[in-house]
């Protein structure tokens, strides 16, 4: 890590150093993928997609699904009676508004009951190749604790970062800082000692060795 403790410079270390693959790059399978990826890990996403398109590989198909046909499928994921109640509305919002096809744009995707901005971000950043931010609660805590921002909300954290972070990077910056929340910042007991950028951090300047040390 060099001297430099910009939000771009720190952005770009953990783009290099905190690798993320978002797996599916269709526009309508990387929706419905991160619809289930809310409030579980990636692994219980990812079976869960799997396991879901292997059935009910197409929007025509899901559209056509009662919600309780994708209960077993994709229960890895949690919340699931949720969810395939809003994959399926989603899916059929698609075909009666949209001809089948995935809106390219945030206030078409927002549209949609179920689909946040993190979500059509995603959406817009990995299908698209659109320059979007999307921030979950990784994201959100870290901007925090580093001290790039003082926000309550995702909501807020995005629109304060997108002032500071140079538009190529709120894409990858996104699996990236969602890797590095994982692994060292984590939402209880961060691994600061662990970590290569703690002098540039707030939070890590505000707490003590001892608290570091438990």
């Amino acid at each position: 890590m060099s001297e430099d403790c910009s939000p771009d410079a720190i952005s770009c270390w953990m783009i290099e150093n905190f690798k993320h693959d978002h797996g599916y790059r269709e526009p309508f399978k990387v929706l419905i993928s991160t619809i289930l990826s809310q409030r579980t890990r990636d692994e219980n996403t990812d079976e869960a997609s799997r396991k879901l398109f292997s059935v009910f590989p197409t929007v025509e198909s899901i559209a056509a699904a009662k919600p309780e046909e994708l209960y077993g499928l994709i229960m890895r994921s949690g919340m699931y009676r949720q969810k395939a109640e809003r994959i399926v509305n989603c899916a059929r919002i698609l075909l009666e508004k949209f001809d089948g096809r995935v809106p390219d744009t945030i206030e078409e995707l927002t549209s949609i009951p179920g689909v946040g901005r993190k979500t059509a971000n995603i959406v817009l950043n990995i299908s698209f190749g659109k320059e979007a931010l999307a921030v979950d609660t990784h994201v959100h805590r870290i901007s925090n604790r580093l001290g790039w921002v003082k926000t309550k909300t995702p909501g807020e954290t995005e629109f304060a970062l997108m002032k500071i972070i140079s538009p190529h990077l709120w894409g990858p910056v996104n699996g990236s800082m969602v890797e590095f929340g994982r692994q060292i910042c984590r939402p209880v007991g961060p691994r600061c000692r662990d970590c290569a950028i703690s002098r540039c951090c707030d939070y890590y300047g505000r707490i003590s060795k001892e608290d570091i040390r438990q």
